[in-house]
């Protein structure tokens, strides 16, 4: 069986958390947000490049708004090995979709993994140790095989897999059949969670053999891998707007999950900044900032010339970008996209979306 690794980068999301730094045309896979001077997209591409053994073998699912962005980010990559949804339909279609064109060209037996443009990875030669093992565990096994970060603090943001029967080691790494998942608990389950031990964060990542993958859309969701087969991208109109995890994962009794260890961050808000660029100061920031009596903020200033300063405030984030400025307590930024929907709804304000 093949066990090379074709990755595909899922870049279609809107990262409307970030906003107002993300916007329609410029969404969070394409900012440069973890001090690397490379966006999230150009990251992902080159910590994926080795794994694929090269431009050729790497693929990109995006929406058909940022298809232009994509093509700007990563130059290299083949037209071809860009695939473009005419509108977004979440995460199931995406997979279905790049799974039948991959399996139309390399085979059946490929091995596949997905991973979304916008994380941040802390240890690449962990990451890549881990996926060689996963890719292993997907080539010579009907399963699909979900990264699972072993988790450090008991996050309420984040999806958890509890991990079922052992299914032994590959090169050092425990492999688990998946009991259960849990998306986003509150805060006391979470707890229970990290106390009870045997949990993970559902990362989003994930590796199989495009028959097997498959074989289980045919199996929960015939709907969507059919017009799929007949109409390609023409079948997008009619599709059902589902996740994969609620389409097949949570569904499928060949899931099992690979806990990792290599520093991961999703970077779903503001907040993730703040995780990564946190250093001995009682602030971060990103901007030109004088403050008096002000702690544990987060600044940001798309502008190097504008200058924020704050007078007896704590735990807020205050971003400015263009003529766009959001000053939101911490513990409610997740509540941004309720505010975007507000401003799609006023003739006047949408255009700063």
């Amino acid at each position: 069986m093949n066990q090379t690794l074709i990755p595909v980068i899922l870049a279609g999301g809107k990262g409307e958390r970030f906003w107002p730094l993300s916007r329609r045309k410029r969404p969070k896979q394409f900012l440069s947000l973890d001090g690397s001077g490379q966006s999230l997209l150009q990251t992902t591409g080159k910590r994926l490049l080795d794994l694929a053994g090269g431009w050729q073998d790497l693929w990109v699912i995006t929406a058909d708004l940022l298809a232009e962005g994509v093509r700007e980010q990563l130059p290299n990559l083949p037209l071809s090995n860009l695939l473009v949804e005419p509108e977004g339909k979440d995460t199931a279609p995406a997979v279905a979709w790049a799974t039948l064109k991959i399996a139309q060209i390399y085979g059946l037996d490929a091995v596949i993994g997905f991973f979304p443009a916008d994380h941040w990875i802390g240890n690449q030669e962990a990451f890549v140790k881990t996926l060689q093992s996963a890719t292993h565990v997907a080539a010579t096994q009907e399963a699909i095989v979900t990264l699972g970060i072993s988790p450090n603090y008991p996050a309420t943001g984040y999806g958890y897999i509890q991990q079922g029967e052992s299914k032994g080691e590959v090169d050092g790494f425990p492999v688990y059949r998946i009991h259960r998942f849990t998306e986003k608990p509150d805060r006391l389950t979470a707890e229970s969670f990290l106390h009870t031990g045997g949990f993970s964060w559902n990362s989003g990542m994930f590796v199989f053999r495009a028959g097997v993958m498959l074989q289980e859309l045919h199996t929960y969701v015939p709907e969507i891998i059919s017009l799929l087969e007949d109409h390609e991208e023409k079948a997008y109109r009619e599709l059902p707007k589902i996740s994969i995890d609620y389409a097949v994962m949570e569904k499928t009794r060949l899931a099992y999950v690979l806990p990792a260890d290599f520093g991961w961050d999703d970077l779903g808000d503001w907040n993730a900044i703040e995780r990564l660029r946190k250093g001995e100061t009682e602030n971060v920031e990103l901007a030109r900032h004088v403050g008096l009596d002000t702690l544990n903020c987060l600044f940001y200033a798309q502008d190097e010339a504008e200058v924020i300063v704050t007078i007896g405030i704590e735990d807020l984030v205050v971003i400015r970008d263009g003529n766009v400025t959001l000053i939101a307590h911490k513990a409610r930024t997740q509540e941004i996209k309720q505010v975007l929907k507000s401003l799609a709804n006023d003739t006047q304000l949408g255009e700063l979306l």
